[in-house]
């Protein structure tokens, strides 16, 4: 993963012409309490300054607001750091998917659409007690079509849309 950073300034300095701030690690603190602390300490400058983060890095694009929303940022390292694999989790996120919901969402990694209807008549059971002779002519492209509005789909990543 590539560490979470994002670059603070301020709104007043920004009002102002400037862009003045610097990066800050959220590794380095364990909550966004910490990491307020530090951004208040950078920009000690200003009585009761207003941060605004003007870029950031290691972490999920929906997860970046330029006023807010670190505890989420912090929620998805927890995320990334107990193990979870961070290509499904930035995949469920490109879905639409809630952070807490993408585990149970996700389907499975496949090359293709009709590969993962091959699969999903596979783990049903759907096609078992039909007879070749007659099971050839499924309609397999119809079917893909069909069962794609229950899945989202990003990078090869599938997501059941029925978390």
């Amino acid at each position: 993963m590539t560490t979470a950073r994002i670059y603070v300034g301020t709104y007043a300095k920004y009002n102002n012409g400037s862009i003045q701030g610097a990066w800050i690690d959220l590794t380095d603190y364990s909550d966004s309490e910490g990491f307020y602390q530090a951004c208040a300490e950078l920009h000690k400058d200003e009585d009761d300054p207003e941060f605004m983060f003007q870029d950031f890095e290691g972490f999920h694009k929906s997860l970046y607001d330029e006023s807010g929303n670190i505890d989420a940022i912090y929620d998805y390292i927890d995320a990334c750091d107990e193990g979870r694999n961070q290509d499904v989790i930035d995949a469920g996120l490109d879905c639409g998917i809630p952070l807490d919901k993408i585990e149970d969402a996700f389907y499975g990694q496949f090359n293709s659409d009709q590969e993962l209807a091959h699969d999903w008549i596979d783990g049903t059971g759907m096609l078992a007690d039909v007879p070749d002779s007659i099971a050839r002519y499924f309609d397999y492209e119809s079917f893909t079509r069909d069962l794609m509005y229950d899945f989202s789909e990003s990078n090869g990543y599938y997501f059941t849309n029925n978390y």
